[in-house]
């Protein structure tokens, strides 16, 4: 979300088939190639619009859309078409920090608590020793997406709410031990781009990195993609079907993933992280100093074994930057970051050594889509053409499918359906209180349960019987797609103790963190 939000699914390198790589091998994409493969790509994966940006050795090769905004309308995406870029902001935000370091104004390795002195972590030496560093590179101690239901869906909780409740989140880890991707540091991060400058994060990044890069049709607010014009409606598979959903309009986490962008000024952004922080009049956006601190890794990512058809992606090291990954490639170094929000994923790629940037920005949930286009381009450019990718991640996308439908039915089989619930349904009922979320209530409505979180109105459910004291929360807004299992626990006097939930599909967005829950009844 922000899911660099969202799907931390099948987000994988995609690259191109030999019929089509040959003619690009050391030269410039022809367009009518590029048109072609595009075109593949959003059929194979039901992807209604794609804007699409290429740069390389300082030149605009490509700037266009593909497709359409919205499913069943005729509107087209183009080159000023705008998507949500979702967590592609937060290099953005790391580089707002950078114009302040070159002003004197903040340091990386300052505390936090320098600039913000109620910010508080679980851990008070946790709180002391967090630095604005820590808040960029995913090392905080924090579990993977812990702390987004304060914000995904939309909340009412304000940003300062949310960072104020950080203090009540477990760390799952040590201090700077693992990395786990957040998005809820990066919401702190843009209260010190307030604390220090006096401007909201809105109205600085608008300011000193968009007007100044000349993004001049994008924005910096979820908000605005809800606003109409040329505005790309965002698509999911829902029950089976892909069609246009809402977007994602709460402003809370603008900082980590609130901008809105299209093929035009994606193009103009990399062009200024590939000359490392030069604007194209020559003067600097930061200086070359602090542009190698924030593209220099930080924090060593494991390195995954990919499945044999995908072998050719292996790399030798991953590491997060501030606000980028730093991997390799086919043995180059390679930039990159995606961003998901529902109904937008995407993907920019820089690989310095080719001077080349690629930006693929879409309006539906398909990782592969934007992987595919991506390594299409820089194996085209880079003169390799050695696996047919899009077959191969055809077969595994219809493996994962396969295996995804086989848990389905093993946890129906495992299921004991004839069991009923230890207490009725009223003894269920309560308010229950969670440290750091707040308020939840499930209330017994006629013959069934009903959930609601109080501080996300969005979140609400029946709540199905399971097995024994195992419920499932179907949320009334099946836009969601993130049902829930809600297990009760009784003390020895036979009331409910605690209660504990967890996404029914492991293909659940990570922002739902339903599992660092822990549900007590408030006793009056």
């Amino acid at each position: 979300m922000i899911r660099t939000r969202l799907l931390v699914v099948r987000l994988t390198l995609l690259v191109a088939c030999l019929a089509f790589a040959a003619p690009w091998a050391h030269a410039q994409p022809a367009a009518g190639d590029i048109d072609r493969y595009v075109a593949r790509v959003m059929d194979a994966f039901d992807v209604p619009g794609v804007s699409l940006a290429i740069v390389r050795d300082g030149r605009v090769i490509t700037a266009k859309g593909y497709g359409v905004r919205r499913l069943g309308s005729p509107e087209p995406v183009d080159a000023q078409t705008l998507f949500g870029i979702a967590s592609n902001t937060k290099v953005m935000t790391t580089t707002a920090l950078g114009i302040l370091v070159d002003e004197g104004k903040v340091e990386w390795d300052a505390p936090v608590v320098r600039y913000l002195p109620w910010f508080q972590m679980w851990d008070p030496w946790v709180t002391r020793e967090l630095t604005i560093r820590d808040l960029l590179v995913h090392r905080s101690g924090l579990g993977l997406g812990a702390g987004d239901l304060l914000w995904w869906p939309e909340s009412t909780y304000t940003r300062r709410q949310i960072a104020e409740r950080l203090r009540f989140i477990k760390p799952e880890t040590s201090f700077r031990s693992a990395y786990a991707y957040d998005n809820v540091l990066y919401l702190v991060a843009g209260e010190v781009i307030e604390a220090v400058t006096g401007q909201s994060w809105e109205s600085f990044v608008g300011a000193r990195i968009l007007a100044r890069v000349g993004m001049t049709t994008s924005n910096v607010r979820h908000s605005d993609a809800g606003t109409g014009g040329n505005v790309a409606t965002p698509h999911a598979r829902v029950d089976g079907t892909v069609r246009p959903i809402r977007p994602f309009v709460s402003d809370n986490t603008n900082p980590a993933g609130g901008v809105n962008a299209n093929a035009t000024d994606m193009a103009a952004w990399m062009q200024v992280l590939l000359a490392e922080g030069r604007l194209a009049d020559g003067t600097r956006l930061v200086s070359e100093r602090t542009f190698r601190q924030i593209v220099a890794p930080v924090t060593p990512i494991a390195v995954a074994t990919p499945s044999a058809e995908l072998s050719a992606m292996r790399a030798n090291f991953r590491g997060y930057a501030l606000g980028l990954n730093v991997t390799d490639y086919r043995g180059r170094r390679m930039l990159t970051h995606t961003g998901g929000l529902p109904g937008y994923v995407s993907r920019v790629t820089l690989v310095p050594d080719l001077g080349l940037g690629v930006a693929v920005l879409t309006n539906q949930e398909s990782g592969e889509a934007f992987s595919a286009i991506t390594h299409y381009i820089v194996d085209a450019v880079a003169g390799v053409a050695d696996t047919d990718w899009l077959a191969a991640y055809q077969t595994v996308r219809a493996r994962l499918d396969a295996a995804e439908a086989v848990r389905e039915r093993e946890a129906g089989a495992a299921r004991r359906a004839d069991s009923t619930p230890s207490l009725p349904l009223a003894s269920y009922a309560a308010t229950y209180a969670d440290a750091w979320y707040g308020d939840i209530v499930v209330t017994h409505e006629g013959s069934r349960l009903v959930m609601r979180f109080t501080k996300t109105p969005v979140l609400v459910g029946d709540l199905e019987h399971w097995q024994h004291d195992t419920f499932v929360v179907r949320w009334r807004d099946r836009e969601l797609r993130a049902d829930a299992f809600v297990t009760f626990a009784l003390d020895a006097d036979g009331r409910v103790e605690r209660a504990r939930m967890r996404a029914v599909s492991p293909t659940t967005d990570f922002s739902f963190d339903f599992h660092d829950l822990l549900l007590v009844p408030v006793r009056r």
